[in-house]
């Protein structure tokens, strides 16, 4: 969510949305991650996604405790966990990788892309059972970069690895 979409939904303005946001990163609440890019055309550059050190903080500053089977962010939270713990692991390793997320301006996506060495690798978060092919996009741009779905069948190889 962009932060004017957030300022607006907040009644507040784009200063005070970013020093907010500013101070929760400060106090290790959230952290960001910023857009992947190579400086194409239609890949957007300047925007950041936000994610929480931990679901539970985010389930309490929005009040909402109910099971998984009856909650309508399921992916959410999936993909601010699996984002959250990789990096955690990353971190504890020293790997010496960086993590985005990537966007086009015709909507194409990818939750998580990890940069490290000469591998690039672009993944995509799912709670479900879809398994989506990569982005026509993607695959373009980096015909020689990685594409894999991370699911709740595969996902502790991912965040342990």
């Amino acid at each position: 969510m962009a932060i004017v979409e957030l300022g607006r939904q907040l009644s507040m303005g784009k200063n005070t949305v970013e020093k907010y946001l500013d101070l929760l990163e400060k106090v290790f609440v959230i952290y960001r991650i910023g857009g992947f890019n190579r400086n194409l055309r239609k890949e957007i550059a300047k925007s950041q996604r936000w994610f929480f050190v931990d679901n539970g903080i985010r389930n309490a500053l929005i009040g909402n405790f109910k099971p998984l089977s009856i909650r309508d962010d399921v992916g959410a939270l999936w993909e601010n966990y699996i984002v959250t713990e990789r990096m955690k692991r990353q971190a504890y390793l020293g790997a010496d990788t960086r993590a985005y997320f990537w966007r086009t301006y015709d909507q194409q996506e990818l939750d998580l892309v990890e940069e490290g060495g000469e591998d690039l690798n672009g993944y995509e978060i799912k709670w479900g059972r879809r398994r989506p092919s990569p982005p026509a996009s993607w695959k373009k741009a980096y015909p020689k970069a990685g594409y894999h779905v991370i699911h709740p069948g595969n996902y502790l190889e991912y965040i342990s690895r």
